[in-house]
């Protein structure tokens, strides 16, 4: 059995896939030890999967079924991240070429804001008394200019032991040139028995501070990653030992190029988990874009303390420049756009007496007023259920009853407030105020990644989940112009879906800087049986890697590319490894700005193999649609729902009796065990043959319908 596990801010998703059959159970998040939540939900689903047969013959232990024969854990974590943005990772010590000791605080010139004079960076991970500079250099082609000698190796180790430093960051100018001397002193490094990060193994790519900063990341995170896991992995090995029958597989992580990894990897460079969880969705909504057959689609991820986009023009796009926390991180991810909106994002009155909502997040403790947990602060899940939009008695599944009264209590005491604006005369004007904020918050993420980068949303398709994506999807698709909105089984647990379907993965680059002349065809040919060597050598050793981790290399399919610019320029553009990658590289560079030089010479600045090894992968199979009337049969019941400025009368609906070519006019409301789907007065609601719901406005909505 394979369990996938998404970690998020308030609730932990845990989903497994047998027979082409979705199971999804969500539980509580316990940020003080995520490991818990975790294992109570594994265990729990892994206990309902059991068949029927095997039931009747096992024993109960501590009031659960037994486990299956062997269980694997695929795990999608935020520790990485928050330890990142809470700033409590290691005391990481530095060793780095001498004279380049502040490069980590120097970093680059771009300022945040060009015209605020009192702009703040974040401080380094690395204060100045841990930074240890080393006599050595390494020139620009890979030649030693200076090497390192016994003795400065020895004054080295006993600065460090020294230091107090509890895990160690190694990166030496030009490294990924000739990485000799960072190899050497990591070697006499390890018998400090502490974690090691070395540049030439995380990330032997030029530019100098990007490198610098990742190792350094990397180094920050080691030491509660690696412990995390270890811990998890034998927390569960442990549990479940103690059932009978049961047998522990194991585990691996999500990373953020949108592939897996062992535990083991992920404790070593945990710098390629930091977007682990968005990453998930990303995967599940490419994998329906393609089953739908849409060529163009924008996933929409909104869960209880963030909201998360990506653009899907083909397959998802990974970059090597993007930040956390203010800092540089050079490692491929999924080209992912987050904002601090969710379910828990918090409402607030700024000191110009604005109506201002995260993002600050009230997270899974306290959690908003309505789940009764101590939170005393209004959340956009309040208002969602002082609106109507939220069934008290159907959260869940019915699970979980939210606290109504609660809520409202805190919304009158909000009112009473002597800051808030007169714009407000009740809870629910002011619940519809808190939702109109949230959805600017995500409306401008949407406008970040399609209309900002030359995309026209109407072209899209909105792929909607998260627990309360589809509380807010509609209005977006709205505001924004898309002509639809998709919203899949099981919402709330779709990244937790694509964590389980995501392919093993592995990223591979290396710097070569190597020119291009534009008009030498023999230097071309010369050039590419050097590159196709090099790729080959790549790719030798890292499918060898993967076999020693016990992943079958022989299924594994490799892509290879080349980033290139025009000699002189500062940035490189990523093109197929071909032999027209020259051609290739003028086009897109017209593409993305309008002109190319073709009688220009070009650099060949980095090599990069991705090597994949495809994961088993469901294909639903469509149903028989019935008729639209059906819709009829899964109305539960008739209540009160805000829209617009008043309440209406809105059918409830309920989504597991809702079968194919049902449709329903808005208003209404679809609630399911993991997610609240909102239908407003202009929208019309398909199901399709795959069980998905189609959301489209007005008359082209109906013609669609019919």
């Amino acid at each position: 059995m394979r369990i996938g596990v998404d970690t998020g801010g308030t609730f932990t998703d845990c989903v497994a896939l047998m027979g082409g059959q979705v199971q999804i159970l969500k539980v509580f998040s316990t940020p003080a030890d995520a490991s818990s939540a975790i294992v109570q939900g594994v265990l729990q689903l892994a206990g309902e999967r059991i068949p029927a047969t095997r039931r009747k013959t096992v024993r109960k232990s501590q009031g659960r079924e037994a486990a299956p024969a062997e269980l694997d854990i695929i795990h999608g974590t935020t520790v990485g991240t928050n330890s990142l943005l809470e700033r409590r990772g290691a005391r990481v010590g530095l060793i780095t070429t001498a004279g380049f000791e502040d490069l980590l605080e120097i970093g680059r010139q771009a300022r945040p804001r060009l015209y605020d004079l009192n702009v703040q960076r974040e401080a380094p991970l690395v204060p100045r008394d841990l930074r240890f500079g080393i006599k050595e250099r390494i020139a620009a082609d890979g030649t030693v200019l200076l090497p390192v000698t016994d003795a400065e190796i020895r004054r080295l180790l006993r600065k460090v032991k020294a230091s107090g430093a509890d895990s160690l960051a190694v990166c030496f100018l030009f490294a990924f040139a000739n990485p000799a001397h960072e190899r050497r002193v990591a070697t006499a490094l390890k018998s400090l028995g502490l974690p090691l990060s070395i540049s030439n193994e995380i990330l032997p790519e030029f530019r100098e501070f990007e490198r610098l900063s990742t190792v350094v990341i990397n180094a920050y995170l080691a030491p509660r990653m690696g412990t995390y896991l270890r811990n998890l992995e034998n927390r569960m090995r442990a549990e479940i030992r103690g059932q009978p029958g049961g047998q522990h597989g194991r585990i691996y992580v999500m990373q953020s190029n949108g592939g897996i990894s062992t535990a083991a990897r992920a404790g070593q460079q945990p710098v390629r988990t930091i977007l682990s969880g968005p990453a998930g969705g990303v995967v599940a909504s490419a994998w329906l874009a393609k089953q739908l057959g849409l060529a163009r689609a924008i996933s929409f991820d909104m869960g209880g303390t963030s909201t998360d986009v990506c653009l899907l023009d083909g397959p998802p796009r990974t970059t090597n420049e993007t930040s956390l926390a203010g800092l540089p991180v050079a490692v491929p991810v999924l080209d992912v756009h987050s904002v601090g909106a969710g379910g828990g994002s918090l409402a607030r009155i700024d000191a110009g007496g604005a109506l201002r909502v995260g993002p600050e997040s009230a997270g899974a403790s306290p959690g908003p007023i309505c789940y009764g947990r101590g939170g005393q602060r209004l959340t956009v899940t309040d208002a969602n259920l002082v609106l109507g939009r939220l069934d008290a008695d159907h959260f869940l599944g019915g699970t979980f009853r939210l606290d109504a009264l609660a809520a409202q209590r805190g919304f009158d005491s909000f009112l009473a407030g002597p800051a808030l604006h007169a714009a407000f005369a009740s809870p629910p004007e002011l619940a519809a105020g808190i939702v109109a904020v949230s959805n600017a918050t995500m409306e401008k993420a949407l406008r970040v990644i399609s209309v900002e980068r030359g995309y026209d949303p109407r072209d899209f398709t909105l792929i909607c989940y998260g627990g309360a994506g589809g509380l807010h999807a509609a209005d977006l698709a709205r505001s924004m112009g898309l002509p639809a909105v998709i919203v899949p089984q099981n919402p709330g647990a779709f990244s937790a879906l694509g964590i389980l379907l995501s392919d093993v993965v592995r990223d591979v680059a290396q710097s070569v800087l190597l020119p291009v002349s534009a008009d030498g065809k023999s230097q071309v040919h010369a050039l590419l049986r050097n590159i196709e060597g090099q790729f080959n050598r790549l790719q030798g050793s890292t499918l060898s890697e993967l076999r020693r981790e016990g992943f079958n290399a022989g299924e594994a399919r490799a892509t290879r590319r080349l980033d290139v610019r025009y000699q002189g320029q500062s940035y490189e553009l990523s093109v197929p490894f071909t032999a027209g990658f020259r051609e290739d590289f003028h086009r897109e560079h017209a593409r993305t700005y309008g002109f190319g030089h073709p009688e220009r010479s070009l650099e060949i600045v980095n090599l990069r193999l991705r090597v994949v090894i495809p994961a088993a992968k469901s294909r639903w199979r469509p149903r028989k649609p019935g008729p639209p009337s059906q819709a009829r049969k899964a109305l539960v019941k008739i209540k009160p729902v805000w829209f617009g400025a008043n309440f209406h009368p809105t059918g409830i609906y309920d989504r597991q009796r809702l079968a194919p070519g049902a449709m329903l006019r808005g208003p209404a409301v679809i609630n399911e065990y993991s997610a609240t789907t909102v239908v407003p007065p202009d929208f019309i609601c398909k199901v399709d043959n795959y069980l998905n719901l189609i959301l489209r406005r007005g008359s082209r909505a109906h013609h669609d319908a019919r």
